[in-house]
């Protein structure tokens, strides 16, 4: 089968593009803004790419057009498909229809942490050989892609693994599909980490996205498992819609919790002593993240102790509280934080870290619901254990008031050189500067370490 996708080149879409073209079919692509790291690796592949969305495309002749929901009317490529009754599908139908079927599929859902969790449990049932298949919104780098199919070994003897690890995501899934991205996925085993208003672009109010969720947990059979966040009000409201599946709680005393001291974390399920988990991730949010992938992981077959020993040896996703480098004592960090409860829980968990030394947050406010100040009245609360805050708010006018009530210790900046300026000029040996976008934030990290290098490297 030729495939052709529309919107290859984020995340989701080209994960799906890497899963069809192991799978044996001839992938093609298209997007708006074809360039590194998702074009190299996507050409690494084989796969065609091809920039813009010309209506000339058609002449491709694929089987079926793949649709990814950054696609909207008015495209002429999809004028083209809609006017000559090509056939089409989003992204998450064709990866139903053509992968996930009679897979033993595992979800994960949530407004934070879907990505980490995803990575963990993928790593747990790789680790206790059972070879998952995964889809993973971000770069897991235990891990060599963020797709595949997921084939059992030896390689000389190709059967598919019965798992398929998913980032369950309740963005709407095509122009045509308004439904969240994760009905589409038919889960045995369905994570729910959390549950707060956003993306204000699609969903009118968190009781929007409740429902959607609701839909989710409808469609959990009954022999499978729900893992809920039992102190997310949010999702006990959920669940109490109606819920046909077991659930296990985590968060709470009464399921999965845990007792942490540094580098060491005793879970237990109830008043039961797992074990032990020895790691270096930081910040309560990991803990939680952790504490859902095991009892996914339980589920399946592995272990709790398995599931401890794989976790020690995790190495978190590309992007998730990254070091990016050391420049003359100052460590720069890259983070995907982009909402108000996200924020405060990594830098809380830096600061838990760092202990005293200082922390410079760097915050682009970059998605739609940033964009649209709908958090500004809880912006300057997530940023408050920072010691120095910039904010790039070029697209984003509200910030400087919204900060406000930081101080001096708040700085606004319309143009990035400046902003690179000003945090170079502060910064001393020791500080940590934690940047945080979901975004490329115009290349900001390397940057910055290049003027650090010159200007601290000058005034030694």
């Amino acid at each position: 089968m030729h495939i052709h996708i529309l919107g290859i080149c984020g995340t989701f879409m080209g994960g799906i593009a890497a899963i069809a073209k192991e799978a044996g079919h001839q992938v093609t692509g298209c997007d708006q803004n074809v360039y590194p790291p998702m074009s190299t690796q996507l050409e690494s592949q084989g796969i065609e790419l091809i920039s813009g969305f010309s209506a000339d495309q058609i002449r491709l002749r694929p089987d079926i057009f793949v649709i990814g929901n950054v696609v909207a009317r008015g495209n002429p490529l999809m004028e083209a498909i809609l006017n000559r009754n090509l056939p089409y599908s989003s992204g998450p139908q064709w990866l139903s229809e053509n992968i996930l079927s009679n897979r033993w599929v595992l979800a994960v859902a949530g407004t934070h942490g879907k990505t980490t969790t995803t990575s963990m449990l993928a790593w747990i049932l790789e680790y206790a050989g059972l070879h998952p298949g995964f889809l993973i919104g971000g770069i897991p780098q235990n891990f060599a892609t963020s797709a595949r199919i997921g084939f059992n070994l030896p390689e000389d003897v190709r059967t598919v693994s019965p798992f398929f690890v998913i980032e369950a995501d309740e963005y709407d899934t095509a122009f045509f599909d308004k439904r969240s991205k994760f009905i589409h996925y038919r889960p045995r085993v369905a994570i729910l980490n959390n549950l707060e208003f956003d993306h204000a672009d699609i969903f009118q109010d968190v009781i929007a996205i409740q429902r959607q969720f609701h839909h989710f947990v409808r469609i959990v059979p009954s022999e499978g498992l729900v893992i809920a966040n039992g102190a997310d009000i949010h999702l006990k409201q959920v669940l109490e819609q109606g819920c046909w599946t077991p659930v296990e709680k985590f968060g709470v005393s009464d399921g999965w919790h845990v007792k942490h001291d540094n580098h060491a974390a005793e879970i237990f399920y109830q008043q039961q002593s797992q074990g032990l988990l020895q790691w270096d991730l930081l910040g309560e949010h990991n803990r939680l993240n952790a504490l859902a992938a095991i009892a996914a992981a339980r589920y399946a077959g592995v272990s709790v102790g398995v599931a401890m020993e794989a976790l020690s040896q995790f190495k978190n996703v590309k992007r998730r509280m990254e070091i990016r480098g050391k420049v003359n004592g100052v460590t720069i960090y890259d983070d995907f934080a982009h909402h108000p409860t996200a924020i405060q829980t990594t830098v809380s968990g830096l600061r838990d870290h760092v202990g005293q030394s200082r922390i410079i947050a760097v915050l682009e406010p970059r998605s739609n619901t940033m964009k649209m100040g709908i958090w500004k009245d809880k912006l300057a609360s997530s940023l408050i254990q920072a010691d120095v805050v910039f904010c790039y708010s070029r697209d984003a006018g509200w910030v400087d008031g919204a900060l406000a009530e930081l101080g001096a210790k708040a700085r606004c900046y319309a143009d990035m050189s400046m902003l690179i300026a000003a945090i170079t000029e502060i910064a001393v040996p020791g500080d940590h500067v934690l940047i945080m976008s979901n975004g490329g934030f115009g290349g900001i990290h390397e940057k910055l370490m290049d003027t650090l290098s010159i200007y601290r490297g000058s005034s030694a």
